[in-house]
């Protein structure tokens, strides 16, 4: 059987939303340029996953250090070169393809289970559908992950930086605080995985539903489809950030002033206030939005270099 390219992105969308996998035949070819791709678009928008990481980080009971995105951006350039900007990447990188293979694979399984007879998944199948891959993904590799990064974008504000590379402080975490040490903030991270996912693939399975309509084979193009991804993209971002304001905090290194997830809630609300819980949303924001356009761009794209590379039997 021959590694084919999509006759469209709606091929591409058709498989992340639960279909047979008719568009790529070897998962593991699946898994390979998902990937791929995910790595690339990390690499192309960390910066802007630094900065709101940064933002959240920083509290305004210290004061704030950085005045607003761009004042964060001139500080660690000033400090750390353009480098500094990418602390942090390793472990996103290390960590994209086995969370892509847990979340798509989770919802693939689940929506398959969930479609009605004529093979169509509601919208609201498919928020429960994100809501347990994200749920999985948070739980066996966003956690770690996630926790890992934001110790490392941490530490660089720090008056003396201790880990020197992603394997050092992978170490050093796990010898100072045992494998527990990058589980920091895991009922923060499910919480704001699952809605994550939930809104996402709930948002885009209504809007590719409306524009099918009574059609199901009606074809989307990629302008559309990366529409509709975004639309979702910022949808989710809107709708938890406070979870993931939340999140970062706990995974810090100053995690240990909270008690437990509702704890850091409570003492973000009495000494920042509720706008706190909006730290960092225009990165993230923007993030989000790259993030759904570049993986789709580039999935297509390396989907046609590894049919002429790659070919399964």
């Amino acid at each position: 059987m021959t590694y084919r390219t999509p006759a469209s992105t709606d091929d591409l969308t058709t498989f992340a939303f639960g279909s047979n996998c008719k568009a790529l035949s070897d998962l593991c070819s699946v898994f390979s340029t998902g990937g791929i791709a995910g790595g690339i678009e990390i690499c192309i928008t960390f910066p802007t996953e630094y900065v709101k990481t940064q933002l959240q980080l920083d509290e305004k009971a210290n004061p704030p250090k950085y005045r607003g995105i761009g004042d964060c951006v001139k500080q660690t350039v000033q400090g750390h070169g353009v480098r500094g900007l990418y602390r942090g990447l390793s472990s996103l990188l290390y960590g994209s393809i086995p969370k892509s293979a847990v979340r798509f694979g989770v919802f693939e399984y689940l929506s398959n289970h969930a479609r009605d007879e004529a093979g169509k998944l509601n919208s609201t199948r498919g928020l429960l559908c994100g809501l347990g891959a994200g749920v999985m993904e948070a739980v066996v590799i966003v956690c770690p992950m996630e926790t890992v990064k934001v110790k490392f974008i941490h530490d660089q504000s720090s008056a003396n930086p201790k880990y020197r590379g992603f394997y050092h402080g992978v170490r050093e975490i796990i010898r100072t605080q045992g494998i527990r040490g990058t589980y920091q903030g895991l009922t923060a991270t499910v919480l704001k995985q699952g809605s994550n996912q939930a809104i996402r693939f709930y948002v885009m399975t209504s809007l590719r539903n409306w524009y099918k309509g009574d059609n199901p084979n009606k074809a989307i193009n990629p302008v559309v489809t990366g529409t509709f991804g975004a639309i979702a993209g910022a949808a989710s971002v809107f709708g938890n950030t406070p979870l993931d304001v939340i999140k970062t905090r706990m995974q810090g290194l100053e995690a240990h002033k909270y008690k437990s997830t509702l704890d850091c809630a409570l003492k973000i609300t009495r000494h920042e206030g509720v706008r706190a819980f909006y730290k960092g949303t225009v990165p993230r924001l923007g993030r989000v939005c790259l993030d759904v356009a570049i993986v789709f761009i580039i999935y297509e794209e390396v989907v046609q270099v590894l049919n002429t590379v790659w070919k399964t039997e």
